[in-house]
């Protein structure tokens, strides 16, 4: 049986170039392609193929978003990440999403093959320079460094409630945007802020902007 794979980047040159590398390879099947992670995720979630690559920055919904949705829907696809970010926190982001890899866009042809088939005998996978600036290495991911996120203890659906109250959604549109009832929300909302020690969405903003945590862009 082939590996099925989905492209998910919102440049069409960067999917046709990762066309052109994977379909060198016999054993692998690309299944189907998408240019925002809100396609992304409703058309994996109904194929759960073997691997997603996945970029960051998308329209709709980004791919730290796309990449924890997908894993509860589909929690054994895999995820790599391809993206311009080369920061610890995008990384740390991407990885307790759910992410499986990172490669920075520039990889070589040869490590994102390398990715596949690594994350296949159940490893992670890292770009060199994404290894030299966390110490995660390609045969198991033991960190060197201990990331300091202020959003540590919250689910990966919490995070995306949290986002999106600090991008100044109602409840109904993040209810919407993630299928969930307008109460679920309320709920998620209280949850975080208890867990973050906080009074209301005024001080959630506040917290975000003085963590840094506003955007993943």
């Amino acid at each position: 049986m082939k590996t099925t794979i989905y492209l998910a980047d919102d440049h069409p040159i960067v999917r046709d170039g990762l066309r052109l590398i994977l379909e060198t390879e016999p054993n692998l099947s690309i299944v189907g392609e998408a240019d925002n992670g809100e396609i992304a995720v409703e058309e994996v979630c109904q194929c759960c193929p073997h691997f997603v690559i996945m970029d960051i920055s998308m329209p709709k919904v980004d791919g730290i978003r796309a990449t924890a949705q997908i894993k509860v829907c589909c929690p054994q696809t895999n995820v790599i990440m391809l993206s311009i970010h080369a920061t610890t926190r995008h990384i740390t982001w991407a990885l307790e999403a759910g992410a499986d890899g990172y490669l920075l866009k520039g990889a070589s042809s040869t490590d994102i093959i390398d990715a596949i088939y690594a994350i296949q005998r159940g490893h992670q996978y890292f770009s060199k320079a994404i290894a030299n600036l966390t110490g995660y290495n390609n045969s198991k991911a033991t960190p060197n460094y201990q990331p300091v996120n202020p959003l540590i203890d919250l689910s990966a659906r919490e995070r995306e409630v949290f986002l999106l109250v600090v991008e100044g959604r109602t409840s109904a549109e993040i209810g919407e945007m993630l299928a969930i009832s307008r109460k679920t929300v309320d709920t998620y909302r209280t949850r975080i802020m208890l867990k973050l020690h906080l009074d209301d969405v005024p001080s959630m903003v506040r917290f975000a902007i003085q963590k840094g945590v506003t955007s993943l862009d």
